[in-house]
């Protein structure tokens, strides 16, 4: 069927809702992007073109900057140690893709491990698909944390000199970084935004996640600065999955409601004990399944937002823009369904006698055309862009690694459940065992059963369901499930170092945290 949409109906993307592209996203490049973004105030300034020889930056490229650096005598050793140095660059300092396929491996940017790391990048490889873009909306909800992280990302640097700042102590990698970039113009040209006019539409999901942010950065003194970064790409990765996933789960309330202010539910089932086979892997994919069952509707009422803007002829760069088209898909007019019939009655003109006959089948139970036109797009376009939201999905919650919480067998008998990798699980130990007192944060222990609930009412992860209301007449089969769960949740801390039962006292057995803290400022 040859059914052709204008440029503006087959558009899905509406930062209003979502800013990111549903494409294969790599978490590194998102930050890589996030740090540009925070240096040029929510600015996506264009790259000057670089001519010749060096448009591309090859690793080749970054060695001569050092052997340079090493006659002006501001490094030494460079040149006495080539295969050292080389893959301290390839394994350090350098993002790459198709890393390890010799004939195909090019540099995408450099690490992000310093605010400055975006100066030298192939933009062709470190896109984000605006993954950065809802990041920054994201901390835009807390100016406080958003500097506090952009003044530690910098630190090292002078960003009035531009030049590095030698009264602070770095590690070697970011180091090595800052003197790769410190004869290097940034290159680029301001462009016009409007990313600072949008607020994220999940507001409270953003603040957590600025709150986290905020939590991590109190042990900047106190834990090697790669941890921290790593940390930081783990819990950014973490909530970009989790927002996703409530949009998906929250959106179709938002449009059948008129407004932006529904009640957020959202939860899932987490299985932490590593078995494909377990009792509560069956309840982890129940839920995944329902997240995935219900992306159609999400994408459903997306494009009926798209339209709504198109038909009250708003832009979407006013965050008051999406409560109005909100508002106007709840009380249709007679001129809003005037206004989709002649939108219905080009599309179907356009068609062949046969697909005519074909859309007819389809729409004959849709009771008006703003439906039948929204139904014809999902044709074209529904596919497409479910097929891309659960890659998106997928690499948000970094399937089958031990950042993320979704795993995925390579057997159908094992489809996708929520898991917890032991990274992600170790992040958010450190954020959690964090007591905020006033304007101070101190470090407190946490028995099993505080930390899983802390999880469950913070986050909506569940690893024992057993008094939510959908398992109050659970059976037989559930309660083992859920206690295996709880058990394997004990052994994964004890994996990580943060719970040790050395004691048959139960008030011993608790999380205690790596780091003591008895006062330290926000």
């Amino acid at each position: 069927m040859a059914i052709k949409l204008n440029k503006d109906e087959s558009l899905f993307r509406n930062e209003l809702i979502f800013t990111v592209d549903a494409k294969a996203i790599n978490i590194d490049n998102t930050l890589v992007n996030l740090f540009m973004l925070l240096r040029h105030n929510g600015i996506r300034p264009r790259q000057r073109a670089r001519a010749g020889s060096k448009t591309f930056i090859e690793l080749n490229n970054l060695k001569e900057v050092f052997s340079q650096l090493e006659n002006e005598g501001e490094v030494s050793g460079f040149s006495d140690y080539p295969e050292a140095t080389e893959l301290w660059l390839r394994s350090n300092l350098v993002n790459m893709v198709y890393r390890g396929k010799i004939d195909k491996e090019k540099i995408s940017s450099l690490r992000p491990i310093h605010l400055e790391s975006y100066r030298v990048r192939n933009s062709p490889n470190t896109r984000d698909y605006n993954t950065a873009d809802q990041v920054y909306l994201m901390l835009g909800t807390n100016p406080q944390v958003k500097e506090d992280l952009k003044s530690f990302l910098m630190e090292g640097w002078d960003p009035i000199t531009d030049k590095i700042d030698i009264g602070k102590v770095l590690d070697v990698d970011s180091l090595g970084l800052l003197h790769l970039i410190k004869n290097i113009k940034p290159g680029f040209l301001d462009t016009n935004s409007t990313l600072n006019q949008i607020r994220p539409l999940l507001l409270e999901q953003s603040k957590l996640y600025c709150d986290d942010v905020r939590r991590l950065l109190v042990y900047k003194r106190l834990m090697p600065r790669n941890v921290l970064i790593d940390y930081l790409k783990t819990v950014t990765s973490f909530h970009l999955s989790i927002y996703s996933q409530k949009v998906i789960h929250l959106l179709p309330k938002m449009v059948e409601q008129g407004t932006i202010d529904v009640k957020d539910n959202w939860n899932i089932v987490i299985d932490v004990t590593d078995d494909f086979e377990s009792n509560i892997s069956k309840i982890a994919i129940s839920d995944t399944e329902y997240l995935f069952n219900g992306m159609y509707e999400y994408i459903k009422c997306t494009y009926m937002i798209n339209a709504a803007l198109r038909r009250l002829k708003l832009d979407k760069n006013n965050s008051n823009n999406l409560s109005r088209a909100l508002q106007a898909l709840k009380n249709k007019t007679t001129e809003f369904e005037i206004y989709f019939e002649l939108q219905w009655d080009n599309l179907y003109n356009s068609l062949i006698n046969e697909d005519k006959l074909l859309v007819d089948d389809i729409m004959k139970y849709e009771d008006t055309y703003f439906n039948r036109y929204i139904e014809l797009i999902l044709k074209v376009r529904g596919a497409y862009n479910y097929r891309f939201h659960v890659q998106l999905i997928d690499n948000l919650s970094q399937k089958n690694n031990d950042r993320g919480f979704l795993a995925q067998g390579r057997s159908k008998k094992h489809p996708r459940r929520f898991v917890l990798g032991t990274r992600l699980l170790e992040t958010l130990v450190q954020i959690l065992v964090l007591k905020s007192d006033g304007d101070k944060f101190t470090t407190q222990s946490l028995s099993i059963e505080e930390l899983m609930n802390i999880l469950k009412t913070r986050y909506g992860l569940i690893i024992n369901g057993l008094e939510e209301e959908r398992f109050k007449n659970a059976d037989l089969i559930t309660h083992i499930a859920y206690r295996e769960n709880v058990e394997a949740f004990k052994q994964k801390l004890r994996q990580i170092g943060f719970y040790n039962d050395l004691s048959d006292a139960y008030i011993l057995q608790r999380i205690r945290p790596r780091y003591e803290l008895k006062s330290e400022l926000k």
